[in-house]
């Protein structure tokens, strides 16, 4: 395996350094990665062959929740932290199919994916890109360009894939941010963890070791009984926490429980009362 799926983005500019967002891109196909996240994204595909169809499970679960969260939640502003480069179908896409006057705020730690997005969304007024670390919730909400939301009104907070990199009680972290959003805001949650499979478990361990020491980020797995936890003080909507793939799936849809690429993802979405 060593073609790219697409050429990468002139305004990326020229990193050595892999990152999570350009990583991830690689593996929807998008054109916003480098040849050093394409590289990082083949050598993973090689450890561990699931990587590549987990993401899209990812992504596609991320375009239904903020459709259901738009036509069925009223949501009309989301927060979406670890959200990686604005590809094609991200949020604020999705949302203004059904509302065009959503507001979307993104959030990401990675200075290149900040500036990239930035320069994508320039010409769009109800859309930004801030630098933020998950773990520093205040000062996520200290900087001005939070503005663009009303945290009166409610919002989504969308925390898709993001939360494995949090070492020890995320549970905690999130109230930090819940706390501060009107009654009526949503949560959405996707997050990886372990499979029953043995030789997918052990294939996932050593991707993780790799993952964790080119990218310079730590992915952390939790059970289900963890994943469900993240969710405390909110009302799960249904089907609750699931295999992201069966959550609100496409009419048709069938479930194939011996696709071990959809057991290691997990997804919900949930009320904040």
């Amino acid at each position: 395996m060593s073609v790219q799926h697409q050429p990468s983005h002139p305004a990326l500019g020229h990193r050595s350094q892999p990152t999570a967002a350009g990583v991830y891109d690689w593996c929807l196909r998008g054109r916003h990665h480098l040849p050093c996240d394409a590289d990082a994204a083949i050598a993973a595909q090689r450890l561990f062959p699931l990587a590549g169809r987990t993401a899209q499970y990812n992504r596609d679960f991320l375009r239904r929740a903020v459709r259901w969260l738009v036509t069925d939640g009223g949501i009309r502003q989301f927060l979406d932290i670890g959200s990686g480069y604005p590809t094609a179908g991200n949020v604020h896409e999705i949302a203004r199919t059904h509302a065009p006057d959503t507001r979307v705020v993104y959030v990401d730690l990675d200075p290149d994916t900040v500036a990239v997005s930035n320069r994508l969304l320039a010409q769009d007024p109800d859309t930004v890109c801030l630098q933020g670390d998950l773990r520093d919730p205040d000062n996520i909400f200290g900087q001005p360009q939070i503005e663009l939301l009303n945290l009166d009104q409610p919002i989504a907070l969308l925390l898709v894939s993001v939360l494995p990199f949090v070492a020890g009680d995320a549970t905690s972290l999130i109230r930090r941010y819940t706390t501060r959003l009107a009654r009526g805001s949503y949560l959405a949650i996707t997050h990886i963890t372990p499979p029953e499979d043995e030789r997918t478990r052990r294939q996932q361990a050593e991707l993780a070791k790799t993952y964790n020491a080119v990218v310079q980020q730590t992915a952390h797995l939790r059970t289900r009984d963890q994943i469900t936890d993240l969710f405390a003080g909110t009302e799960l909507i249904h089907p609750g926490l699931v295999r992201a793939t069966d959550w609100q799936p496409p009419q048709g849809y069938q479930p194939d429980l011996s696709d071990q690429a959809a057991a290691v993802i997990l997804g919900g979405v949930a009320r904040i009362p």
